[in-house]
């Protein structure tokens, strides 16, 4: 396993070592949750909504690190969503934390509204350990939340993006990427 940087990212390049370092990091410490590593699924999530989401490349972003905060806190299920935001925040901006954040409520959402809503067996399993599904007042206010739409989209790439062996672009694909949203995140700061 890769050594996982302790420092919150500062640049591009920071953020994309952290991300390199999930090769063979896993969402679960004894690697008994999905079947494939952090790296390689957060790689699947991200072709998934570039496929999906051609122009949002916010959210193809945000399905890159959606899981970094299993590396970042190996254990902490329910947390997970809000350690990765507070990592990438400061490099990605307000929206792709959001939506790092808003991947779990997300799968709470799509439990409650959805009843033929096939999860892995790893998500099914932390999915109460994340608050369960949705009460019926849970789920009107989350509908209300101006990411919603991306939220539950980001949701639907991460159940699509564990699959053992499928060949998606690589790291460094995501590089210019990465940097354009860092970019138009750190003009909006400045402005």
């Amino acid at each position: 396993m890769n050594e996982i940087p302790t420092a919150l990212p500062g640049s591009v390049d920071e953020l994309m070592t952290l991300i390199a370092a999930c090769e063979d990091a896993w969402d679960t410490p004894d690697r008994s949750g999905d079947p494939v590593d952090i790296l390689d699924h957060g790689l699947q999530v991200a072709a998934v909504l570039a496929t999906r989401f051609p122009e949002d490349e916010e959210l193809q972003v945000a399905g890159l690190v959606h899981d970094i905060g299993h590396a970042l806190r190996p254990g902490d299920e329910a947390g997970h969503g809000d350690h990765g935001a507070a990592a990438v925040a400061g490099v990605l901006g307000q929206r792709v934390a959001r939506l790092v954040a808003l991947h779990i409520p997300a799968k709470r959402y799509l439990a409650a509204t959805e009843s033929d809503l096939e999860l892995s067996p790893e998500s099914a399993r932390t999915l109460g350990c994340q608050g369960g599904v949705m009460t019926a007042d849970e789920v009107a206010a989350f509908e209300t939340d101006p990411d919603f739409a991306a939220a539950v989209a980001l949701r639907r790439g991460d159940d699509a993006g564990k699959i053992v062996g499928l060949t998606v672009p690589g790291l460094e694909h995501w590089r210019p990427v990465v940097a354009r949203v860092a970019e138009a995140a750190s003009a909006r700061v400045s402005s």
